[in-house]
């Protein structure tokens, strides 16, 4: 596993089970209202549970990286993940299903923080926009496949049988790991190392993962309430799921597209905001029309343009040793939000006595990212922070 393409072609094959695991309660939402008892309210509220251990590990869980190493975390964290898939296995019951999520998502958070430290590591001024658009592309790809396959499983087993499934491929990706991942080459030590995160840097982030958490909150609108709201206008439950997952699919395709034009035309800004306008007025659009096929479509060929180029937005104020805190204040933003966002669009959809609404909300997130943008782009300009990451050249940096 010498060659980085291929490392990151292992972590997105792993990061691709944990997305799977992710989207087996809202794909499964109609199925787990009937077998629980339970409301669109609580299904939220369970979605949201499995990323709310990260408001309060994202943090520490960039240092546990550091002091044990980032191998070792996340395999750690990928057996968490199989015995909390194991527990809402053979569980017929909310308490039960609640832990088993909770542990599952407490292990997530390490692979998150750690394994985009792993593809910053390898990818740091060598296509950083796009190996990190391939990366987290893995998460819209795990999630249509979950929309695509475990239907159909929990149709002819039961909804067990698709948390089981999920739980083996997680443990898979736990062996895959431990036997073929290795740590990239040490960089060339700088001539003055910077060990802590400055005041700038700081900010700068945090902004940073405030776009990254309210742009990941409006995408999980489409796959946590689509096929609720699809169902809500008459489709089979299967048949709404294939439709969301479509939209997922093609978020698979337009990813990596994003991160290629954000490298190589050096529009870095014009990517990024475009693809959040369009975005956003395309699920106003979603939430308004019969036609579902083709509008969710269009939604899914433009949705995931800006992925990549956030993604490279701390590697551009992180130098190697403030990578791992700086990706944990990065991520602790991103949890926070991941998980309020499916709890209000829940809550939001009980109010409004709709679904539909709920893509509303995620337009919304989508416009508010960009003043943070503009706010990001203010705090490195100029500063020490910017300067101090000798890939990226200052003139690029601004474009």
């Amino acid at each position: 596993m010498a060659g980085r393409w291929k490392v990151l072609a292992l972590l997105f094959a792993v990061r691709t089970a944990m997305a799977l695991q992710f989207q087996s309660v809202a794909a499964l939402a109609p199925l787990l209202r009937h077998d629980l008892g339970v409301g669109i309210a609580d299904i939220g509220f369970l979605i949201g549970l499995y990323l709310s251990p990260g408001i309060a590990l994202a943090l520490p869980g960039g240092a546990i990286g550091k002091r044990f190493g980032d191998k070792l975390v996340v395999v750690t964290g990928l057996a968490l993940m199989t015995t909390g898939g194991l527990v809402m296995t053979f569980s017929h019951a909310w308490a039960p299903e609640l832990a088993g999520r909770l542990l599952a998502g407490i292990g997530g958070v390490l692979l998150n923080v750690l394994m985009s430290k792993m593809v910053t590591d390898w990818f740091a001024g060598k296509e950083i926009a796009t190996a990190m658009a391939v990366f987290v592309n893995s998460w819209p790809v795990g999630i249509a496949l979950a929309l695509l396959i475990l239907p159909p499983i929990a149709a002819n087993g039961g909804v067990a049988s698709a948390f089981l499934f999920t739980s083996i491929l997680v443990a898979l990706g736990m062996f895959a790991m431990a036997g073929l991942y290795r740590a990239p080459p040490p960089p060339q030590a700088a001539a003055r190392a910077i060990t802590k995160l400055g005041f700038t840097t700081f900010f700068a982030v945090t902004a940073a993962g405030l776009i990254w958490g309210l742009y990941n909150g409006a995408i999980a609108m489409i796959f946590s309430f689509g096929p609720s709201m699809l169902a809500e206008r008459g489709w089979s439950v299967q048949a709404a799921g294939s439709v969301t997952s479509l939209t997922l699919w093609l978020v698979g395709l337009s990813v990596p597209l994003g991160g290629f034009l954000a490298d190589r035309s050096g529009r870095f800004r014009l990517v990024l905001v475009g693809g959040l306008l369009v975005s956003a007025a395309m699920l106003l659009v979603a939430a308004r029309v019969d036609t579902a096929v083709p509008v969710f479509a269009v939604l899914g060929l433009v949705c995931g343009f800006s992925a990549g180029p956030i993604m490279s937005l701390p590697s551009r104020v992180l130098v190697p040793e403030t990578r791992a805190v700086g990706m944990g204040v990065f991520f602790t933003l991103f949890y926070v939000i991941a998980v309020v966002a499916p709890v209000l669009g829940g809550q939001a959809a009980s109010i409004a006595g709709n679904v539909r609404v709920t893509f509303d909300l995620g337009a919304l997130m989508l416009v508010a990212c960009c003043p943070v943008l503009w706010l990001f782009e203010l705090l490195i300009s100029g500063s020490l922070a910017a300067k101090r990451v000798p890939h990226i050249p200052r003139s690029k940096a601004a474009s």
